[in-house]
């Protein structure tokens, strides 16, 4: 053999052993490059893989879905469904959402009832649809409630005062009824001391991903909204 096809030979059996060597870049590697190269100050929870080929649905630390198309870069926001009726964008959620039951420290909540059935509820005092629910689940012996206050205060300014007096108050389930029944809607609250317990609230809201309210995990099964026909179907079980 000549020394050239000897040269050729060692040539390509490093060349060949380098490419097995480095192992090629899976599906979801690449998307989430493609991500951080069109939308570098995005703020990823999770990139999953959808049905449709070639987008993968993104959740955003905020709790919000959106959709990811790698090869040309677009975005898009909306629910997928299935020809079957299915909504695969709130099934995702609702299943993401109930796994993160446990990262809520019950002992700072406020805590109503002591029935079998626990809720857990985020809310805003002067949400209207928080108030509904709230008269809900006050009409139901079978419920422990443990309350988080999330006051939207950008939609509802009075709210976050609201929210300090009942969680300063000696007496929070006295305090959160007073302010959801509406006393302190054409007067203020009275004057209480920063407790820091808001915040805290606040800060658990965050960390779990939502936005809005109400939101609700009733035995561990989350549910987004006032929706007394789930409600009632989740407490009945």
């Amino acid at each position: 053999m000549s020394r050239l096809l000897v040269t050729l030979f060692l040539l390509l059996f490093i060349l060949t052993f380098n490419a097995c060597a480095v192992p090629p870049q899976d599906n979801a590697t690449a998307a989430q490059a493609a991500l951080a190269y069109y939308y570098p100050k995005i703020e990823m929870e999770q990139l999953n893989p959808t049905p449709i080929a070639g987008v993968y649905e993104l959740i955003v630390v905020s709790g919000e879905t959106l959709y990811f198309a790698p090869a040309s870069g677009h975005m898009l926001l909306g629910d997928l469904w299935t020809a079957d009726g299915h909504n695969l964008t709130l099934e995702n959620a609702t299943a993401r959402l109930s796994a993160k039951t446990a990262m809520f420290p019950l002992e700072l909540a406020i805590v109503i009832g002591e029935g079998k059935n626990q809720v857990i509820e985020v809310t805003d005092p002067d949400c209207p649809f928080c108030r509904q629910s709230s008269d809900y689940f006050a009409g139901r012996d079978d419920v422990t409630r443990y309350i988080f206050l999330s006051p939207l205060a950008q939609i509802h300014p009075h709210a976050v005062a609201k929210a300090r007096y009942i969680l300063a108050s000696k007496d929070q389930e006295q305090a959160y009824e007073e302010v959801f029944s509406g006393k302190y809607d054409s007067e203020p609250p009275p004057a209480v001391e920063e407790s820091g317990l808001l915040k805290q609230h606040q800060d658990i809201v965050r960390k779990v991903g939502i936005s809005g309210t109400p939101h609700f995990w009733i035995n561990g099964q989350y549910v987004a909204g006032y929706n007394p026909a789930t409600f009632k179907l989740l407490l009945n079980k």
